[in-house]
């Protein structure tokens, strides 16, 4: 084996070397099985305080001679109190490739009275102080210099490093040690480091900084991963006297060019009762790594810690250059919720094996955003995932999906996604990323595998409600300042990152509760987010249902008026109205905004959907309603699932238009979701892990033709008109008329109404909106227009393709001069709006 250098002493100008070899040790260092690594707060082997040199205790000190060019080196010193009332005075001298040197000078000793001298007895070790990389301690005489001070030397090959020096002094036959009776001890080749940034980060010295939170762990150890093996190359225990401050433990390093990846490894009790978590053996990912590892799991349904650490990896540079937000008003958008990996995978995607299901499956289609009049897309939880629970069990907050890129691989990922958003951006497409901050992956039992914030620090992490036998469940205690600095911090990094242009907060009712369970009036994390200026020109946008139980909970969410909302209420009102079964003033309530929630916010904050990603899709909400999905408040249309009937297909084609037509003549930003507009069907069933990728050959089916072209020219209608459908002010009263059959005035209370028309006055010209849900004819007398105006008739969802829908510039066959009757068929709707006659 190769040989550690001999310690070189240095005494004034002169230099006295020792002939003795001393073997190397394994640059891997393994704990002893069975042993604890030593408790820095009881043995404080690094018990010092810490002293500053004049250039700052992180800083490098440049030494600079005449004539000769020197690299930089960065210098650290610490200073020790003996228990004997001397002071010892470290400094430690490194460069990168070269020599670290400890240079160690001790005064103010009580007058010694032996010939012996003071003796230096040093030894090395890295993550347990009881198990020295030497076999034993190694003496070397100090030298008195001539200022009275005691001084020593010691050199090692920077390959070493990094370890602690631990050493004690001898004197008179006696030990000298510190003054809380404990070996002194300095780092080598790493320091104290910074407390902040979270996360891994490169020191303005050029070192490479660890930070991580825990309150609660009594002890934290950085390991280090070689590729080599699925253990720990290195382990450094992180000592609380010098790399703690506050509850953020921290440790700075020169170089990590041997290592691939990184975890931390937290000692404290396991009390199940009190929400403590610790468990020593087990390696967790840092929350604030912004490159992770494979989240796969095995055929047991567990992922591997080892496999999803993060790399040390730096993120890639990306080209921003020429990238613009879009900016668009909320009145403006219209958004198409989707699945980046469902969207593109099936084949008839007619993409790349290494394209599909990937973000670079998003560009390749974005034909198709733009065919629909699409300004916004709304992408389901991208970060690293359950693969068994779905998107929106998150394991992390500060990374994509690896599988998201074309490599599978982190780095892939990161500029796949960056690149897609930058694409979307010069198409005047924006990107909102759908966010899980509420709860995570990692269970609340023993039997949950624990992935690193339950091992760091469960109970500043997740909400503990202290019950016996369940301590603790999976959710995110929110409220509480590090959970809340945490969320800010992921939702900066994506704005400023990867300029994602707006969040949907999912589950965001959990985010206005207190430790107590009860709502706050104002949640502190709510209302950072709406006043964030780094979030300010950012879409925020609530939405109330939870993934844990798929319920929704309605609440009045405070909004500063900042935050939008997704608005259930209209889904709910509008669905119930199509199957007969709600009153005239709900719908006309949903049809104008939804003042009754939006009232001190405007008509733009109401985010109105008629189907989900979860639950049952466009198709199957007029083809299933059998009594297990009584909650869908579906209805089958007179069969349920598949049937050849003319007649209830019928009524199927018209409600599904009926619905995307009130869903985009409705006041605020209509969410379509993926794969309605392809007859995207799951089968009756509302699970979410019952969603396959969407048939791409749908759009070529004749429901898909007409669909997709029905959504397209309704986006095109709602800018055309957005004097009305794009108002981010509420309409008058004054401009707003409403009538029952034959202009007659609607019967308000009276539930078996079904039928209900609203007249629009508006420069552009008037609009006249007729919806049947009944299932029997009824009759609609239009207002009478100025002389040379007549009704255009824009849509009728009665009418066959292609006839049900029509541009101003299309054949007058649509047009009728003066008092028209017409009559609204059966389950349908219609659309007249007021122009110069052309004849």
């Amino acid at each position: 084996m190769a040989a550690l250098p001999l310690p070189v002493c240095y005494h004034g100008g002169n230099i006295t070397k020792t002939s003795m070899m001393i073997s190397s040790v394994p640059r891997v260092f393994q704990l002893a099985t069975g042993r604890n690594p030593v408790d820095f707060r009881s043995h404080d082997p690094i018990g010092c305080s810490v002293v500053r040199s004049s250039m700052g205790q992180l800083q490098p000190r440049v030494g600079v001679k005449i004539g000769v060019k020197e690299e930089k080196k960065k210098e650290f010193c610490y200073t020790f109190r003996s228990d004997n009332g001397g002071i010892v005075k470290v400094v430690v001298v490194g460069a990168k490739n070269e020599k670290y040197t400890a240079q160690i000078e001790v005064s103010c000793l009580p007058q010694m009275g032996t010939e012996d001298g003071l003796v230096l007895c040093w030894g090395m070790f890295r993550s347990d102080s009881s198990q020295l990389l030497v076999p034993d301690f190694v003496k070397v005489p100090f030298l008195e210099n001539v200022l009275g001070f005691y001084a020593v030397e010691l050199e090692f090959n920077a390959s070493q490093a990094p370890f602690y020096l631990s050493f004690l002094l001898t004197a008179d036959g006696s030990e000298i040690r510190t003054h809380r009776n404990s070996n002194f001890c300095v780092p080598i080749g790493i320091s104290s480091g910074h407390p902040m940034p979270f996360g891994v980060s490169i020191s303005d010295d050029g070192m490479t900084n660890f930070s991580l939170y825990s309150r609660n762990a009594e002890s934290v150890i950085l390991c280090l991963y070689d590729g080599a093996a699925i253990e720990p190359a290195m382990e450094i225990e992180l000592d609380p006297y010098v790399n703690r401050t506050g509850d953020i433990w921290h440790v700075s390093m020169e170089s990590v060019e041997d290592y691939v990846s990184y975890g931390y490894r937290c000692r404290g009790p396991m009390l199940w009762k009190k929400g403590d978590r610790f468990h020593m053996r087990q390696v967790l990912l840092d929350p604030y790594a912004k490159v992770v590892g494979d989240f796969v799991p095995d055929q047991g349904g567990k992922v591997s810690p080892a496999k999803c650490l993060a790399p040390l990896r730096k993120e890639p540079k990306f080209d921003w250059s020429n990238d613009s937000h879009p900016r668009l008003p909320m009145e403006k958008l219209v958004v198409y919720r989707l699945n980046v990996e469902l969207f593109t995978k099936h084949k008839s995607s007619e993409l790349l094996d290494d394209v599909a299901g990937t973000f670079r499956g998003l560009i390749e289609k974005i034909e198709h955003f733009r065919t629909l009049g699409i300004n916004a897309i709304l992408l389901e939880p991208v970060f690293p995932f359950d693969e068994l629970k779905g998107p929106y069990f998150p394991y992390h907050f500060f990374s994509p999906m690896n599988s998201y890129g074309r490599g599978h691989d982190g780095i892939s990922s990161i500029n796949s996604m960056k690149e897609m958003i930058k694409v979307m951006h010069a198409h005047g497409i924006e990107v909102f990323l759908e966010v899980v901050f509420t709860h995570t992956s990692e269970g609340g039992d023993a039997a949950s595998q624990m992935i690193s914030f339950r091992g760091i620090d469960n109970s500043s992490y997740y909400v503990v409600d202290g019950e016996l036998g369940s301590g603790t469940n999976n959710s995110l205690s929110c409220n509480t300042p590090i959970v809340q600095q945490l969320i800010l911090d992921s939702l900066h990094y994506w704005a400023v990152e990867f300029h994602v242009d707006g969040f949907c907060f999912v589950n965001s009712s959990f985010l206005i509760r207190g430790s107590n369970g009860n709502n706050l009036s104002r949640p502190p994390l709510v209302e950072s987010i709406a006043l964030d200026p780094i979030l300010s020109r950012t879409k925020i946008i609530s939405d109330c249902w939870s993934p844990l139980d798929m319920s929704y909970m309605e609440i009045q969410f405070p909004h500063w008026k900042r935050w939008a909302e997704m608005n259930t209420r209209f889904c709910t009102d509008v669905r119930n109205f199509l199957r007969g079964e709600t009153l005239l003033s709900d719908i006309a309530t949903r049809l104008c905004g939804s003042g009754d929630l939006f009232s001190s916010r405007g008509p733009a904050f109401s985010f109105n959907y008629i189907a989900k990603n979860f639950g049952l899709p466009l198709v199957d909400l007029v083809s299933f309603s059998s009594s297990e999905l009584a909650s869908e408040l579906s209805w089958n249309c007179g069969k349920e699932g598949t049937t050849n009937d003319i007649s209830v297909l019928e009524t199927r084609l018209k409600q599904i238009r009926n619905f995307l037509f009130v869903l985009f003549i409705s006041l605020g930003p209509p969410v379509l979701n993926m794969g309605d507009e392809c007859g995207y069907s799951t089968g009756g069933s509302p699970s979410y892990s019952d969603r396959e990728p969407i048939d791409w050959n749908g759009l070529r089916t004749a429901y898909g033709m007409q669909v997709t072209q029905f959504v397209a020219y309704l986006s095109s209608l709602r800018t055309r008109r957005g004097d009305i459908f794009q108002r981010k002010d509420f309409l008058k009263v004054e401009n707003i008329s409403w009538h029952g059959t034959d202009q007659s005035e609607p019967n308000w209370v009276d539930p078996s109404c079904k039928f209900i028309s609203m007249a629009l006055k508006a420069a552009m010209g008037d609009l006249f909106l007729s919806f049947n849900a009944s299932d029997h004819s009824e009759s609609v007398t239009l207002p009478e227009q100025p002389e040379g105006s007549v009704w255009l008739r824009l849509v009728d969802t009665a009418l066959p393709f292609p006839g049900f829908f029509a541009s101003d510039s299309d054949s007058p066959v649509h047009e009728a001069a003066g008092l028209l009757s017409y009559e609204i068929k059966a389950h349908s709707c219609a659309l007249f709006e007021a122009k110069r006659s052309t004849i």
